[in-house]
């Protein structure tokens, strides 16, 4: 449900979270809960391109038999270093005056790791939205994770094609404010993050980090089919460099 966000925020931020947020993969670390923190070689041989999240799914029931506990995961989780400069840009969004940022986070995670980080920087209450594979912990202990949707699009994986979720978010928002917001921001790094940010439009801005694949694949878009990616494009190293860019844009 979105009704409960105010409708007066000129701008919408998405945010990924594995290598954007954290400078880790959540999925790989929750492997530092598991005996000898490594997974048998028959478990990884299961995994198929395009099918990961079920394969997580394994992954998980297999850290269950092993005794592993919620409080394991959570205290992997919670050790996850935030990316460069990000703390400070959460910082920034938080102080801004309340009709600046809706914020969203949009993730092929799930939501226990997710929460278990947010909650621990103390940046739950940042997020007016997460966007994420759901997961629970079953009465014996293991926790469950399920896809977030199914689609159509060819370039993502199974469970989730972030495009689908930003356009319908989009789509819904604007038609629940009455108007569209002044510009719309993704930050990200992955290729499943090339995806969503291909449904900007020229106004709107990209921050893909520095020389991961989402900077790579817009990079190589402009080249083959110009004109095909529209937004503008800051790389960034340090999230402080997105805090100097939206600067300028919140004084417009």
């Amino acid at each position: 449900m979105t009704s409960h966000i105010p409708s007066d925020k000129r701008f919408l931020i998405f945010f990924d979270f594995d290598e954007t947020i954290v400078d880790e993969t959540s999925d790989d670390m929750v492997v530092q809960a598991a005996p000898g923190q490594h997974l048998p070689g028959w478990l990884k041989d299961t995994y198929q391109p395009g099918r990961y999240n079920e394969y997580m799914q394994r992954v998980l029931a297999y850290l269950a038999e092993q005794g592993v506990t919620e409080s394991d995961i959570r205290n992997v989780m919670e050790k996850m270093p935030a990316t460069p400069g990000m703390i400070t840009l959460f910082q920034f969004l938080r102080t801004r005056p309340q009709t600046d940022f809706e914020v969203v986070l949009l993730s092929d995670a799930n939501t226990f790791f997710i929460e278990s980080w947010l909650r621990r920087a103390g940046a739950r209450q940042l997020f007016h939205r997460i966007f994420t594979n759901p997961s629970t912990f079953n009465k014996d202990g293991r926790l469950v994770m399920r896809p977030f949707h199914s689609h159509d699009c060819q370039r993502c994986p199974d469970n989730m094609c972030k495009q689908v979720v930003v356009r319908d978010y989009v789509a819904r928002r604007t038609q629940e404010r009455g108007r569209p917001y002044q510009r719309v921001f993704y930050v990200g790094d992955g290729a499943n993050d090339f995806c969503p940010a291909l449904s900007l439009g020229p106004r709107d801005v990209a921050f893909p980090r520095r020389d991961f694949p989402m900077h790579r694949l817009i990079t190589e878009t402009h080249e083959a089919m110009p004109g095909e990616f529209k937004a503008v494009t800051v790389p960034w190293v340090n999230a402080e460099e997105v805090v100097n860019r939206l600067r300028k844009y919140v004084t417009e």
